[in-house]
This record gives structure tokens, sequence and C-alpha cells, in this order.
């Protein structure tokens, strides 16, 4: 980049921040879209973790990102710093790894659950003043919550109050928190039970009384709180309203698949939401239409050409993926943000709703069996529905490096052109369209090469025998990455190319449990047991 392409840039940075109080929206996107038109080729390593990191999250106003792994430590970062170069705060109490995180509707409280079912909260009361100058009066959480059975996938406030929170847990629970004291909801009435494990959770940003669910089993379902919770007498359908079609259908392939929905995303109007899916490509749909409106693939380079035979582009196949929408310096999320197997982070800018709805095509189930356009994809509800085929973008507006291992989140911040990615290594890197900005210069250009998997080697069983505790871990471990990056090597030999359709067929023949059914029988004991105790 030139000195002169370099000021230019800088100079509209500042643009964008200005145009956020004084310019027209068109201008203010119209600025952004100059200064990511070269994407986001300048980053920094956030170090500070010693292990996988695994969460990420930013705070409403934009001031804090939180991060959480493998290792106990809870870190906060404070965007209001002159430099970012360390946390600012580290908190300490998890005993298992964190894979979610959640700020609280003010952010006074930050959320975190684990693979040992544990939801920690932690006080930010004392953080929050302009720059963080006085530190709170412990690093421990303020409470522990237990109430799970397994896992904790997911943790989601209320966008407005801070005493409610939703989890969900590998147990087949959702859970609503309230945590004043004088909560009339038993335990039993808090809880949605169903047979699958729940994978992901999120409330509705702007309609409070909806959200959305995932499960393993592929069911995504956006839920009303009214019929979703209280006694069992006066539940309806489990507070279902809307089921949106996962189940995939390919031309010239017998049967169909329904892929494992690993997490979802709400855009910031909520008015889209977006599946990350193993083994299949991120979807989007529109809040109230079942069927998708577009798939995000890496089939293309950002600069249009196809990406060669053989080389390794946009996958998902062996970790929990989380994704963002964002705008990136804009009001509008016109940006949508996924890590990869292929140790990079992809960003799509997202057409219109009316212009991905013109594009898709429905196709009958006869005109399908007839295979026009072999290995085509479209969704479908049963084997006999219209086949329903979104928008292909394979086009990323960027991909960015600077990992040598999976890129498990991608995380747009809610204001400022930054994007934060993290996976299997112990840092979190910093992406932005400038090498010079508020609180993260100085930038460096971020390292282009992609680092390739290596044939397997004599090394391989054994790590992957010391991951599944067959066999114990040595006395004297790593101090860098790459024990991590051995051991996820050998799961991308493994299971990286995996074909949906062999992994999850779904179908005639092909039959799978309801993830709707749970036990009423189960919930309505609960209920007399919460009675009883009463």
């Amino acid at each position: 980049m030139t000195p002169d392409h370099h000021r230019a840039c800088h100079r509209l940075w500042y643009a964008t921040e200005a145009h956020k109080k004084i310019a027209p929206v068109r201008s203010r996107r119209r600025a952004t879209d100059a200064l990511l038109s070269n994407g986001l080729p300048y980053s920094k390593k956030l170090a500070g973790h010693t292990s996988c990191v695994n969460a990420l999250t930013i705070s409403r106003d934009g001031r804090w990102l939180a991060s959480a792994g493998d290792d106990p430590y809870v870190h906060l970062w404070d965007f209001n710093q002159e430099e970012l170069l360390m946390p600012s705060w580290t908190f300490v109490g998890p005993r298992s790894n964190v894979f979610t995180l959640a700020f609280s509707a003010s952010g006074q409280y930050l959320y975190s659950g684990d693979t040992r079912a544990d939801i920690l909260r932690f006080d930010l009361f004392h953080l929050n003043t302009p720059v963080s100058v006085t530190r709170p009066t412990s690093n421990s959480p303020s409470l522990r919550d237990n109430q799970h059975d397994d896992s904790i996938r997911a943790i989601s406030c209320h966008p407005d109050q801070d005493h409610l929170f939703l989890s969900a847990s590998e147990d087949g629970r959702i859970i609503l928190h309230d945590m004043r004291a004088d909560s009339r909801r038993s335990h039993a009435q808090a809880t949605l039970q169903q047979i699958a494990p729940f994978s992901c959770v999120q409330y509705h940003p702007v309609m409070t009384q909806l959200f959305a669910t995932s499960d393993t089993q592929g069911a995504v379902c956006l839920r009303d709180m009214r019929m979703a919770f209280g006694p069992l007498s006066q539940r309806q359908h489990k507070g279902v309203v809307h089921k949106y079609v996962t189940a995939i259908a390919k031309q010239g392939q017998a049967c169909m698949a329904r892929p494992e929905t690993s997490s979802l995303v709400f855009d910031r109007d909520g008015r889209r939401l977006a599946l990350t899916m193993l083994h299949h490509y991120p979807t989007l749909y529109a809040l109230n239409d079942p069927h998708p409106i577009a798939m995000f693939s890496g089939r293309h380079r950002p600069d249009g050409s196809p990406v060669p035979s053989g080389e390794r582009t946009w996958s998902n196949s062996c970790t929990m993926k989380h994704a963002s929408f964002g705008g990136l310096g804009s009001d509008q999320d016109s940006y949508f943000a996924h890590g990869s197997d292929d140790f990079r982070a992809y960003v799509w800018k997202i057409p219109n709703d009316a212009s991905l709805l013109e594009r898709r095509a429905v196709v009958s189930h006869l005109e399908w069996d007839m295979c026009p356009r072999p290995g085509e994809i479209g969704y479908a509800q049963t084997h006999l529905s219209s086949r329903y085929v979104p928008v292909e973008l394979s086009v990323p507006h960027a991909r960015l490096t600077g990992h040598d291992s999976i890129v498990n989140t991608a995380l747009i911040h809610p204001d400022r052109p930054y994007l934060l990615t993290a996976g299997i290594e112990r840092f979190i890197r910093l992406h932005s369209p400038t090498s010079t900005s508020p609180s993260t210069e100085p930038l460096s250009p971020t390292p282009q090469q992609v680092r390739t998997v290596p044939p397997t080697d004599p090394n391989s069983r054994q790590l992957l025998l010391r991951a599944m505790g067959l066999i114990d871990d040595p006395a004297d471990e790593a101090d860098d990455d790459s024990q991590a990056i051995a051991l996820f090597d050998q799961i991308l030999r493994t299971e990286g190319d995996g074909d949906v359709f062999d992994i999850r067929p779904c179908g005639p023949g092909h039959e799978t449990s309801d993830s709707d059914d749970d036990s009423d029988a189960e919930m309505a004991s609960s209920e007399e047991e919460d009675i009883v105790g009463l």
C-alpha cells in the first residue's frame, strides 16, 4: 500500500467516525464501503490466554471485548484504551472449557458457560468508568449456577433487562434465568425440555418475547416466551411459532441430509438469522421465511476468480464455530463473517433481501429427480416437497489470514471497522482496514501465507489418543500452540472431507427422532415436585 493510499484510508477512518454523528445514512455507508475497498489487510495479535480461545463477545456499547477458552481465565479487553496491548482485567473461575460468553443488557454483568455445566456471573460495576482506572473488588464469579446437567452451549441475555437470560445445554434443556430474588417461576416453569441436545439459543434483538433455538438434530425454531415457559397446562407447542427448513437435497443424490446446526445468530435488527452447520455452508434466512435465501461459500476468491481444484477453501467439518453480522463501521449489518477449517476467516457482503428472493429458485421434486443440474443443492421440508435453491454467495469480500489452525470465531465489532478472530491458537487476532486507528495502532500487514496440513506423521495417533483421554498427558506440555495445532491437523485428516449426505442422511429409510418430542410426563412430575417443596 502506497503512503498516499495509507493517508487516504486514515482520513476515511475518521470520516467514517464523523459520519456516525453528522452525515446522512447513505453517505456514511458509502464512506464505510470506501474504507473497506481493500478488505481488512492489517492486524495485530491480542495475547493473554494459555490455550485455545473458544468464545468472544463484545458489550453492547462496543467498549469491552470478553474472551475465554480452554484455560481458567476470562479476559476483558478495553477498546477505550489508547492502545490495546493486554487485558484490562482477568477473571478466574471456569473449571472446564468455556464455549459461550454473554454481556447483560447494560453491561453490568458477564456470563460464561462451560463443559462442566457451570454458568458463572462476573460483576463489572467497577469497570464501567470512561477509562478503566479502578478495579473490581474480586476477580472471582459472584454467582455459580448448576441447574444444567451437561455442557452449556449458549447463553443469551435479554436485550433490555439485566436480570433475565437464557441458557441452552446438551442436556436438552433451555432454562430461563431470572436473577431477581422474588422470581415467581419455579424451576420447572422456567425450563423447556426436549430429547435432542440444544446447540444454541438467542433472544430476538428487538421483539424480546421471541427467541430462536437450534439443536443437534438440525431443528431450528423461532419460539414465543409466553408459550414456551410457565405452567405446563398453559404452554402451547413448546413455544414454537415458526420452523426453519434445514434439510437439504442434492441433485443426483438419492437421500436427503439434515446437517447439525451448531450455532445461530441474528442481525442487529432481527430481520435475518444465519445458521452454522457442520459439513455444510452457512445459511441465511429472512425471519418470517421458512426457506433460506442465501448460502455462503468460498468457491471464488475475492477478485472473482475461481479457487483452483485441490486448493483448500471455506469448510466446516470438525469444530463448533460462531459467526456474526456487522456493519464494519456502518449502521447496517451488510456483512457476515465466519471462520473456516482452512485457517482463514471469510467476510461476505450481503445483497438486500428483495434481490436474494428474486434470484431464489423453486424446483418441484419431479423436476429435481430428473437431475438437470447435477450437484445443485436445494432445501426441502420433505422428500416430496419442492426444493428451494437459495442464492450462493460464492465470492467473499475478504479472506482473512494470520492463523495457523482452524478459526472458530469471527466477531465483527458493533461500531468500528474491526473484526476479531480466534480458534485453536491461544491468541486473538484483531483485523482492521487501516494500520492506524483509535486504540489499535500500530497494526502491521497480516501475513498472507496460509499453512497447509502436512501428511500424517508417527505422532498423530498418540496426539489423538491423548485428546480422547486414553493415554496420559506428558509431564512437560509445550509452551506454544504446536500440540494443539498437530492434534487438529490429525482431526482434519480424518474428518475434514466428510460428506453430509453420508454423515447425516434423512428421508425414507433414514428416520431420525423428532427433537421436539419431550417428556411431558417428566415435566409434569418436576412441577409436582416444585409444588410439594413449597
